[in-house]
């Protein structure tokens, strides 16, 4: 297993790109691009923005479902349904209230409607996916959304910070899940036949997944927070354990050990460990010809190392290859229609940056 620390990561002297300050938005979460080049943005607090680059305008997406807006929890991930073009559907996962304290995450479908004025709504609000159960707490959602190549939808479920659930089949805490794009549980998934919940998981045992992204050959890896230590990279497996929370690369807060993945090889360790922990939050394989030097590479946000970390990967294997340091916390990644790599920054005022080649 390679690892990112405790030796820091080595910083390429020549960062080989311009960043440009595109626009603000407050405590933005999540970001992708519509065909016509504009962007669509979530900020936590339950707001949905449509910017376009073009003009720098920023409008504003009506119609979202109640959001629960406590701790972690907002609205999260939005992604585009496939055939777009036609369907003019979008996905968005968001926090759910439930009855008391209680609260999960939940992913909707909508169809997305655009006004002259720069802005527009939702329409069709469909409801696929629920956390099971909804919990106390505000914290560890992960709620990140991917369409495979196959078409699947794939959903990062968090542990909510309850541990045990990532390793109980009665709930989706802690899990990987693999959906059909209606919600339904495709029936090649490894435990369908035991049905209920369980029917939706593809690997289990996982703690805060924030990132999710699809290599060059088709390999579907994420990431996720360590507690004092320990971020991970995994490859997803059908039907593995990775773990959590019987194992981990770090130890919990209180600085109780927790067994590493040595003690248990049932388990499956992450390709990539960090410790430091480079506290990960969105991630893409850049797939553009803009920066040939970086086809095939990840990029991941780094939260508190305020970075973005550069993967490799060889084949089922990973490391991390470069870290470029960004001087802010870094929430989402994406790559734009022209090739450049997009950032938006954490928290209150944060900048939309875009990432272009220098002249070579």
């Amino acid at each position: 297993m390679n690892t990112g620390g405790p030796l820091p990561a080595s910083v390429e002297p020549d960062v080989p790109f311009d960043i440009s300050e595109m626009a603000r938005f407050d405590r933005p979460w999540a970001m992708c691009f519509l065909p016509d080049g504009r962007l669509l943005v979530t900020e936590k607090g339950g707001q949905l923005r449509l910017f376009d680059p073009a003009t720098g305008q920023t409008g504003t997406i009506t119609g979202l479902p109640p959001v629960d807006v406590v701790g972690q929890g907002g609205l999260g991930d939005v992604i585009l349904f496939p055939r777009f073009d036609s369907s003019r559907r979008i996905l968005i996962s968001y926090v759910e209230p439930g009855g008391g304290d209680l609260r999960g995450a939940a992913v909707a479908s909508a169809q997305l409607e655009l006004d002259a004025g720069g802005g527009g709504h939702l329409a069709d609000l469909r409801v696929l996916w629920r956390q099971v159960p909804k919990v106390t707490g505000s914290g560890h959602y992960s709620h990140r959304l991917a369409f495979g190549p196959e078409g699947k939808l794939w959903i990062t479920s968090g542990d909510r910070q309850k541990f045990d659930p990532a390793q109980d089949m009665q709930s989706n805490l802690g899990k990987l899940i693999r959906l059909n794009p209606d919600g339904s549980a495709p029936t090649d998934n490894p435990f369908h036949a035991q049905g209920g919940v369980a029917a939706q998981v593809w690997s289990l045992g996982h703690r805060n997944m924030l990132g999710i992204a699809f290599d060059v050959g088709g390999r579907l890896w994420t990431h996720e927070m360590g507690p004092a230590g320990g971020d991970e990279l995994n490859r997803a497996e059908r039907g593995a354990n990775h773990g959590w929370p019987l194992v981990s690369e770090g130890d919990h807060y209180d600085g109780t050990p927790i067994p590493d993945h040595d003690t248990r090889p049932d388990l499956n360790a992450p390709e990539v460990a960090w410790t430091p922990v480079i506290a990960p939050s969105g991630f893409i394989v850049y797939t553009a010809d803009a920066f040939p030097y970086f086809y095939g590479d990840g990029f991941i946000g780094g939260l508190a190392s305020q970075a973005l970390i550069r993967i490799e990967f060889e084949g089922t294997k990973a490391h991390e290859l470069k870290r470029y340091p960004m001087g802010s916390r870094i929430r989402e990644v994406e790559q734009g229609p022209d090739g450049a790599i997009w950032l938006l920054e954490d928290g209150g005022n944060a900048r939309l940056l875009k990432l272009t080649p220098l002249p070579r």
